[in-house]
Order: structure tokens, then sequence, then C-alpha cells
């Protein structure tokens, strides 16, 4: 009794004005940015975003090239680091973007070459064409040096300044008996919701890396919450075209990728991940809850807490440019070289046409329409989660088409972003494990989306 009356004693002055203030103003900005969606003509999108798409329209044709130059660039320091050894990559975080190992220098020069091919359109067919290297390098790339340009400035708000505590704490016991995850995982999955997925990655892998998530946690809240967002959602029922099915379509998606959430972090491998913290930190979460305090107060105290101990503003703009500096030299090539990769594959080869074989006689038991034309469909999405969507344009039935964007949404491992993002970043996942929990998702996730399908909607 006495322990928790004390608690309670010393936490109360944290909850002084000075205090309030500076964990709501921050977090409040983080919030507007990252988790409250705006309607801005036919799209739905988040601050972050709109912020992204203006830098986007502002600088248009060049990004192209600037990403070409971004990767050229990484491939030139890189070698430099690894020639002549100088003193100020000798340690620290310089060190650990350019002192790496054989394969990861591999995948900057690959990315390096096919930006620079795709680019200047000289070399093989398979690497320059608009749906491999052209997808990387015009689509994807641009994108994703506007979104992780303003999500490594920006997440600070979100994450450093008590937000992360408060919502954790809200939601512990319900995230604790259901996912099996603390409190503060409902963070990642509502800025992957309203935002990207990528973006609930980024905030996983920092946090992991700060302490506040274990080995398992980690990897069960990048492979399960990085959910697509609605924009992107609104995108797929457009191009396949059901944008009449939308509300549907997405209750669908959102309905087995719960399930999904729940069953597949109870399979190996997600099961049998450890729950040891990353090395150099430890353990820096402490959910425990005072019986002094009501559930509300609690959280606002641990938010508070956490504000008082966020960066100072030096600090936080040095962090951000490093953010920055790591996501364009050390992710961009490798997102760029692994997905150009994927993308041939799916393209320019027979593999995923046979790796479907055995789908067939599954969507002619599930009772879809067109099964051969489907089942490509259903595992291409592990190289891109646009794909499915492409395939599926050319299949008649609507039904068909339905099942096939629900599922390439609920799949979530594509190695064209989310996946290079997660084999770059420290949460312990391989290729193979990636290519394992995709599966396992398409497992559990195609007959919930055919039985809703044909139940409620068909």
């Amino acid at each position: 009794m006495s322990s928790t009356l004390d608690t309670t004693a010393t936490a109360r002055p944290g909850l002084g004005r000075r205090g309030l203030l500076k964990f709501l103003l921050p977090s409040l900005f983080g919030v507007g940015l990252f988790l409250i969606p705006f309607s801005v003509g036919d799209t739905v999108n988040i601050g972050m975003g709109l912020m992204a798409k203006g830098l986007q329209d502002l600088l248009g044709d060049w990004l192209p090239a600037i990403a070409t130059a971004v990767l050229c660039l990484s491939v030139v320091i890189t070698s430099l680091v690894k020639l002549t050894r100088p003193a100020w990559a000798s340690q620290g975080i310089w060190q650990e973007m350019f002192d790496v190992g054989p394969l990861w220098f591999a995948m900057r020069l690959l990315g390096a070459a096919f930006a620079t091919m795709t680019y200047f359109q000289v070399g093989p067919e398979f690497v320059i064409a608009g749906h491999t290297g052209g997808v990387m390098l015009n689509d994807l790339a641009p994108v994703l040096l506007t979104f992780f340009f303003f999500a490594a400035l920006l997440l600070p708000f979100l994450v450093d300044f008590g937000f992360m505590e408060f919502i954790g704490s809200l939601v512990r016991k319900p995230f604790r008996a259901i996912f099996r995850l603390p409190g503060r995982s409902a963070i990642d999955a509502t800025a992957s919701w309203m935002g990207s997925g990528t973006v609930g990655v980024l905030i996983t892998a920092q946090q992991y890396e700060k302490g506040f998530y274990n080995r398992r946690e980690a990897a069960v809240i990048a492979t399960n919450f990085s959910i697509v967002s609605i924009a992107f959602s609104l995108l797929i029922t457009s191009f396949v075209d059901l944008d009449h099915m939308f509300v549907p379509f997405y209750l669908t998606v959102v309905v087995s990728g719960l399930i999904a959430a729940i069953v597949v972090p109870r399979l190996p491998p997600l099961s049998r991940k450890p729950d040891t913290y990353y090395e150099p930190v430890g353990c820096q979460l402490a959910e425990k809850h005072s019986a002094g305090m009501g559930v509300f107060r609690y959280s606002l105290t641990r938010a508070v807490e956490r504000a008082e101990k966020a960066p100072g503003a030096r600090e936080l703009i040095r962090n951000a440019l490093f953010n920055v500096a790591d996501i364009f030299l050390a992710l961009l090539p490798l997102v760029v070289a692994i997905g150009t990769l994927a993308l041939i594959l799916a393209e320019f080869t027979p593999i995923f046409t046979w790796l479907s074989y055995p789908m067939v006689p599954v969507l002619e038991l599930l009772r879809i329409p067109e099964a051969e034309a489907a089942a490509p469909a259903t595992l291409v999405g592990f190289a891109d989660m646009f794909l499915p969507a492409v395939l599926a344009t050319s299949i008649d039935s609507e039904l068909t088409r339905f099942v096939v964007a629900c599922l390439s949404l609920t799949q979530l491992i594509y190695m064209s972003e989310i996946g290079a993002l997660l084999l770059k970043s420290k949460i312990p996942l391989s290729l193979w494990e990636l290519f394992a929990i995709f599966l396992l998702r398409t497992a559990i996730t195609l007959p919930i989306i055919a039985f809703m399908a044909h139940t409620f909607f068909f």
C-alpha cells in the first residue's frame, strides 16, 4: 500500500501545466500530421502525406534523377569508407551506415546500377522496362523520397513526447489479451491505416531499437499491423473497377486482417521469436498500472514523464537528419535493388505462375470463378502489392476481382517496399521467414474473404 501511495505522490507533480503542455503540444501536432485523415478532392490523405505530395508536385520530373543521384552517392561514399577507413566512420552511426558487409554493398551497387540503366534507358529490356525498373524509379522511388523525408523529420512529434505512452497505457489490457502486444503498438496500426504501411514499419523499427518492443513483438507488429492505408485501398478499388463496393471491400480487408493478426503471431515462425530486447539498449518499457490512480490519470502521468525526457531541439534536428541520411543512402538502394529483382521475376519468368498451380484447386474449392486466371494473382503480391490488381484487370468476374484485390491488401509482405524495409531494419526477420508469413496470411485470409464475398456481397 505504501509503495502505491508513494508512486502516486511522486507522479502527481509531473502533471503540472509545463509538463502537460510539453506532452500535449508536440503530440497533438504529431497526431494531426500522421493520424487525422483529410479529404482532398476525391482522395483521402494525412497531413504528412499532403506535404509529401506537395513536394512531389514541386520537384516533378526531377525526382527520378534525384533518386538515381542519391543511389550513386551511396555507392561512392560506401566505397570510400571501405577503401580508406576514415576516422569519422570508425564508429557510431556513420560506421553502421557505410561500413557494411559484402551482401549489402552488392545490393547498393545493384540498386544504383538498376536506377542508372532505367533513367538513361540503357541496358537489358527486363531491367529498364516500364513495369520493372520503371515502376521502381519513376513510380515508387519519388514517393519514398518525399514520404520518408517528412516521416523521418516529423515522427519524433508522434513518438518522443509521450503519445505512445499515453495510448499504450490506455489500451494495454485489450492489446495484451488479444494480440499479446504492448498497447503502444496501436499507434503503428493507426499510422499505417491513415497514412502508409511504410510509416508503421518505420515506427516499429525505431521503437524496437529504443527498447520499447522485444524481438517477438517487433516482428509481429511489423508483419501484421503495417496495414495498407485507406488512400491506397481507394486506389486499388478504382483500378479493378470496384469503386461502388469500397465499403464492403474495406470491411472485408479489416475483418480478415484482424483475424490474421490474432492467428499468425501464434504460429511459427513468429511464435518462436524470443522475448528478448535489442542488446545495446535493453528493455525500456514498463507497462505497470498503479492501483492508486485511474487508467486515464496513470496514462497521462506516463505521457508527461516521457515528454519531460524528450530530446531538445538541437538533438531532435540532429537525429532527424541522421534518419533522413540513413533512409536515403542505406534503405533506398536496397528497396530499388530488391524491388526491381522481384518485379523481373514476376514479369519475365514463369516462377509465380508455377508456384500458383496448387492455388487453382483451392480457388475452385472456394467457388471462385476463373480460378486459373486468378491463381497467379494470389501469390505475385509477394513481389509487389500492386501486381495482383494489375493481373485482376483482365478477369471478367467481379467476385474474383473483389477476392484478389482484398487478398492483395491483407497479405502485407511485399518485397518491393515493406519486405525491403524489414530486411534493412534490425528487426530479426529473414527473407524465408517473410515468405512463410506471406503464405500464412494468404492461407488464413483467403477463405475469410471468399466466405464474406459469397455470403454478404455477391
